[in-house]
């Protein structure tokens, strides 16, 4: 088989598809504050900030902008660590609850809408070979 001719394809098929933007909402999700703040929901309270930027792969920086915009709006809480104190914590509010609920509902029907129009068995091999893909980049990147 020829994988340079097939990655080609590939290539021109994911650049199609960016520019569609059918995934725009599941892609705002995996990222910024939508993330963050779904990371919080899923994590209970007491989340610390390293925390999400380890999983999120960005930078404190990025990570403490997201959460001061989601302080500002009244759907995270931050507090010290009375047993460390150079720890800062982090909580959702009920509205952030909601919202990040709301969130992910919204981002799951988007997602079962499309693979809908793929059918089901379409829709169940793309599910497969993505997980297989992921798991074949984290190996990989695990091994760098």
């Amino acid at each position: 088989m020829d994988y340079a001719a097939l990655a080609d394809k590939l290539l021109d098929s994911m650049q199609a598809l960016h520019k569609a933007r059918p995934q725009k909402h599941i892609n705002e999700s995996l990222h910024g504050e939508a993330f963050v703040l779904r990371f919080i929901a899923s994590h209970g309270s007491d989340v610390l900030p390293g925390d999400i930027s380890g999983e999120m792969n960005v930078s404190s920086a990025r990570i403490a902008a997201a959460l001061n915009s989601l302080e500002s709006k009244g759907l995270i809480t931050r507090r010290i660590d009375l047993s460390d104190r150079r720890k800062i914590l982090v909580a959702i509010t009920p509205e952030g609850k909601v919202l990040a609920r709301q969130q992910h509902q919204a981002v799951v029907a988007g997602a079962a809408k499309m693979l809908a129009l793929l059918g089901e068995r379409d829709a169940a091999e793309y599910v497969r070979i993505t997980g297989k893909l992921a798991e074949i980049a984290s190996t990989n990147r695990a091994e760098e």
